[in-house]
C-alpha cells in the first residue's frame, strides 16, 4: 500500500484548509490525520521555502502519492509550481490534482499536462519581459532614464553644482595630476566612479 499524503495551503489565516481536507476525502483518498500537510503561507513563497511543504517532500519516496485540489496549492508562479512537479517526479512519487481529474502529473497524461504548464511558464515569461520593455520605453519617452542613479548627482545636489560642473571639476583635478583613488577618497565613492566621470 502507498503512503498517501495530502498538501493543503491557505494564504492567510482568516481562511482555512478544511474544505480542501473535505475534497481529497470525498474524492475517496483515505489519508491518516498525521499525513495530512495544513499549511498557512503565501502561494508566492517558492515551495522550496516554504517549512512544512520542504519537510514533506523529505518524507516522499517512491512509495508515496500526494495529492492536492488544485495545482495552485503548490504555489501561483508557473515556474516554480513545473520545478517542484519535476522533483517529486524524479523521488518517483505519484502526484494527484483533483482538479486535473486526479492525473497522476508523472503519467503520460500527467506529462501532456506538464507540457502544456511549461508552455503557459514561457508565455508568462515572454509578457513579463514585453512590459518590462515597453516601460523602459515610456520611461526613456518621457525623460526618465532607468537603472541606478549616479552617486555624484547626491554629492553634486550636496555641494549646489550640477552634476556636469561636479564632473568638469573632476576631469580638472585628474589634469592637474589626481589619480582616481585619491579622488574617490576625497569625494567618498569608488575609484571606478571617478574613472567614469573623468572620461
Amino acid at each position: 500500500m502507498p503512503r498517501v499524503f495530502a498538501y493543503c495551503r491557505v494564504s492567510t489565516a482568516e481562511q482555512a484548509t478544511a474544505n480542501q481536507v473535505l475534497e481529497i476525502k470525498k474524492a475517496g483518498f483515505d489519508i491518516h490525520p498525521k499525513r495530512v500537510i495544513e499549511e498557512t503561507i503565501s502561494g508566492s513563497t517558492p515551495a522550496a521555502d516554504r517549512p512544512l511543504f520542504s519537510k514533506l517532500l523529505d518524507k516522499l519516496d517512491d512509495d508515496a502519492e500526494l495529492v492536492v485540489t488544485k495545482l495552485d496549492r503548490l504555489g501561483r508562479d508557473t515556474a516554480d509550481v513545473l520545478e517542484t512537479i519535476k522533483r517529486i517526479a524524479a523521488i518517483g512519487a505519484k502526484l494527484h490534482c483533483l482538479a486535473l481529474e486526479g492525473v497522476d502529473l508523472a503519467s503520460s497524461a500527467g506529462k501532456l499536462h506538464l507540457t502544456i504548464l511549461a508552455a503557459v511558464a514561457q508565455f508568462e515569461r515572454d509578457v513579463l519581459r514585453e512590459r518590462t520593455y515597453a516601460g523602459l520605453a515610456r520611461a526613456r519617452a518621457e525623460g526618465r532614464v532607468g537603472g541606478r542613479k549616479d552617486v555624484l548627482e547626491g554629492i553634486a545636489k550636496k555641494r549646489r553644482v550640477t552634476l556636469d560642473e561636479l564632473r568638469a571639476e573632476i576631469r580638472a583635478k585628474i589634469a592637474a595630476g589626481g589619480t582616481s583613488r585619491g579622488l574617490a577618497k576625497e569625494y567618498g565613492v569608488s575609484h571606478t566612479t571617478i574613472s567614469k566621470a573623468s572620461r
